[in-house]
């Protein structure tokens, strides 16, 4: 079984969509469980967002931080 419940390729998205998926993805999650984001720079806004939208509710890992890509863990915790 994979370590991650979901894997989302940012870079397979127009821009306009990429937060979108990605938090669509996060909402399936259970408490315990997690998805691999994979884009081609650091996604900061993105966690500055997660920040605002889901504040206690994530983990945030940097698996690989570039510089031609970026793979993050981004878990679901119990809120």
């Amino acid at each position: 079984m994979s370590e991650f419940a979901y894997t989302v390729n940012a870079t397979e998205y127009p821009p306009h969509m990429k937060h979108k998926v990605i938090f669509e993805t996060f909402d399936k999650l259970q408490p315990g469980q997690a998805m691999l984001l994979i884009n081609d720079h650091d996604p900061v806004p993105l966690r500055y967002q997660f920040e605002l939208e889901r504040p206690g509710i994530f983990a945030w890992e940097y698996i690989e931080r570039g510089p031609e890509t970026f793979r993050v863990r981004i878990g679901r915790v119990e809120g």
